[in-house]
């Protein structure tokens, strides 16, 4: 998969909601259920929802997920390579999903021509790129049910635990009437930033309405009607996927790599790597990224995407306009939901935010 940016889901969600430009999404709003005339179920308060959604254990199921997104980007090359970052941010992406517990699932992301599957049986998860017959086996932390799995696609319950952080004195919270997702009843909560220097208008989190499962969360840019991002499932069945499907062979010919993540040195080096700091706290944190990062062809953003990756990243930073002020000069790429500031003088700065809050950061880094 594309290295560049340099940053985990779990690190891209670092910031609510809005940083998903840099995971990227799909353009492919039809797919996600929408919502059909709203079902009956009981009375649920907002403090009741989130406290629901806080308690809940996700039930074993099956299910498909769809991301789509839609940040009014420049028109970006065509690559053909469904790992690329021009992929990422404009291709389809849909979720296959096997889970039976936090230590045993299988998420799939099938293209037209190839699979990238992540697969966990306890203590070990596997990595396979079907397009380069390539395997990664991780050997994760021992005690740990909630270890991260490298290169894990984003689910509904993911991401709706992340905003579910941002919650608090600077949000408002209110329950919207009730939805139907993927065929199931749901409650529509809704969280909508105070501080209008955040450019998320509200996120909404549809839960389940027998477990409390969050099936699809949607992010709207203020002032929208529609969502700039969104992911959730298309179908869903609450029942306990197949052994078969929850167990993984290397196929013949694949070069096989082994990472042992349980390495206290290995893990320190890799989460040391992206050099990534945060500014700020929940809907008006900021990203501080080093050059490197998003520079086209810097050291280290290799891998068999790098050449597509670059051709993105410069169509993208021409697409950028120059600014300057106290903080010193650069570039602001600003999209509906996300800014970027690439200063002149090195690091860049990324949030949901307005380029105000970015040129505050960068005047204090």
């Amino acid at each position: 998969m594309t290295q560049v940016p340099k940053l985990s889901r779990r690190a891209r969600w670092a910031i609510p909601a809005g940083a998903l430009v840099l995971t990227g999404g799909v353009l492919a709003g039809t797919l996600i259920s929408s919502a059909q005339a709203a079902p009956g179920l009981p009375a649920r308060s907002a403090a009741q929802l989130l406290a629901e959604v806080a308690d809940s254990t996700t039930p074993p199921l099956t299910g498909t997920v769809v991301e789509t997104a839609s940040f009014g980007l420049p028109a970006l090359p065509a690559t053909g390579n469904p790992t690329s970052l021009s992929s990422l941010l404009t291709g389809s992406h849909t979720i296959r999903v096997w889970y039976a517990s936090p230590q045993h699932f299988r998420l799939a992301v099938p293209q037209s021509l190839s699979e990238s599957d992540v697969i966990r049986d306890g203590r070990t998860a596997w990595l396979w790129q079907s397009t380069l017959n390539k395997v990664t086996k991780y050997t994760l932390p021992a005690n740990s049910a909630k270890a991260a799995v490298p290169q894990q696609p984003l689910t509904p319950q993911q991401a709706a635990k992340q905003v579910l952080a941002a919650v608090g004195p600077t949000t408002t919270v209110k329950v919207d009437s009730n939805v139907t997702v993927a065929g199931q009843a749901a409650y529509a909560l809704v969280l909508a930033p105070k501080d209008a220097r955040s450019l998320i208008g509200q996120v909404q989190i549809d839960v389940d309405g027998s477990n409390g499962v969050p099936l699809r969360l949607q992010v709207f840019a203020r002032g929208a009607s529609s969502p700039a991002f969104q992911v959730g499932y298309t179908d869903i069945a609450f029942v306990k996927p197949a052994a078969a499907d929850l167990s993984f062979t290397p196929p013949p010919g694949a070069t096989v790599t082994q990472v042992n993540l349980s390495d206290t040195h290995s893990r320190a080096k890799d989460h040391a790597a992206p050099d990534v700091t945060t500014i700020g706290s929940g809907w008006l944190t900021v990203l501080k990224l080093p050059s490197s990062t998003l520079t086209p062809g810097a050291p280290g953003s290799g891998g068999p995407s790098a050449g597509d990756s670059t051709a993105v990243l410069r169509t993208l930073l021409a697409a950028a306009t120059p600014v300057h002020g106290t903080w010193g000069s650069g570039r602001l790429l600003r999209t509906s939901l996300v800014s970027v500031l690439l200063t002149d003088r090195g690091p860049a700065f990324v949030g949901a935010v307005q380029p105000s809050v970015l040129y505050a950061a960068a005047a204090q880094h």
